[in-house]
């Protein structure tokens, strides 16, 4: 059995795992005749209580790429806990990325603050050569980020925790190089998950290794930036524009002075959405390996907390 733990959509992930599932009994929270029935949890920010019920449990599936919510809970069991790979979330990422860098290679930003003020000019428009695209986090949704902007013909560059090759990309890792990509970065797009380790990463001090006048999109998780030394820099001018989905507390305040800058465009955490159906195939192809004794795609490392 295969019991949905979700706070929406739950008709549409119902339908859809009976429809791709037939031979499984599936049931939502908290319509579950026989918790002990219960061997797979879709879940995303399920309630409280709901696995302590669920004695013979054998993995919970996130219903998103994110598992900070779930790894942060007294009440996990130990079980396998997969995330989604992309569920259809990377091309809707790589176009929230691409509008951002856009915003800036074609001076969008510039443009804005001149039409507020009347003002009649033509910023011009550089070499996209010239621009130089950073990516922080080469997992799967970075990688699909960086695949569309490949015909765009920025200079890419990329930063992960271990060390990868990209084609095309200039690639660094670990602590020890992150001040040397940040120093080579105009526009930097943050796609890494939250963790411990990642937790305040991009700090007032690694802030200020940026370039004057770089650009920061933030697709991931709020708290991997901090938030008030970013404020301080947007209101210098040092930081020439932010694109942010993702913050410290959400809903953002409506005190927030993020949400009146003229250097920031805010959208409310809004930037993907797990598509279901390529997320349902994605879950019961992972069912399917986890009873074959097969490593699932997406299966976590808790001690990494992704």
């Amino acid at each position: 059995m295969l019991l949905i733990a979700t706070t929406g959509a739950t008709d549409v992930w119902a339908k859809i795992f009976k429809e791709e599932a037939k031979d499984m009994a599936v049931h939502v929270w908290p319509d579950c005749p026989d918790p002990a029935a219960v061997e797979w949890v879709a879940a995303w920010k399920p309630p409280s209580g709901v696995f302590e019920k669920l004695p013979n449990l054998k993995g919970i599936f996130s219903l998103g790429a994110g598992v900070d919510a779930l790894l942060s809970r007294d009440d996990l069991p130990n079980v396998p806990l997969v995330r989604i790979v992309d569920g259809g979330m990377a091309a809707q990422m790589a176009e929230y990325a691409l509008y951002g860098i856009l915003h800036v290679h074609r001076s969008f930003d510039v443009l804005r603050r001149q039409q507020i003020r009347a003002e009649w000019r033509d910023p011009g428009i550089a070499d996209p050569e010239a621009l130089r695209v950073g990516i922080l986090g080469l997992g799967a949704l970075g990688g699909g980020v960086i695949e569309r902007l490949r015909p765009f013909g920025f200079s890419l560059k990329g930063w992960s925790r271990s060390a990868k090759q990209v084609d095309g990309v200039d690639c660094f890792h670990g602590l020890d190089q992150l001040p040397n990509f940040l120093g080579q970065v105009d526009v930097l797009v943050i796609l890494i998950p939250l963790t411990d380790e990642t937790r305040g990463l991009i700090s007032r001090e690694r802030l200020a290794l940026l370039p004057k006048g770089a650009s920061i999109i933030n697709l991931a998780r709020g708290p991997i930036i901090d938030e008030g030394a970013l404020i301080r820099r947007l209101d210098t001018g040092d930081i020439r524009f932010a694109l942010l989905d993702v913050f410290e507390v959400e809903p953002l305040s409506p005190k927030s002075p993020l949400w009146h800058h003229e250097r920031v465009i805010v959208t409310p955490h809004s930037s993907a959405a797990t598509l279901p159906r390529p997320a349902v195939r994605q879950i019961l192809g992972g069912i399917a390996d986890l009873k074959n004794g097969k490593t699932p795609a997406g299966l976590v490392n808790r001690s990494r907390g992704y």
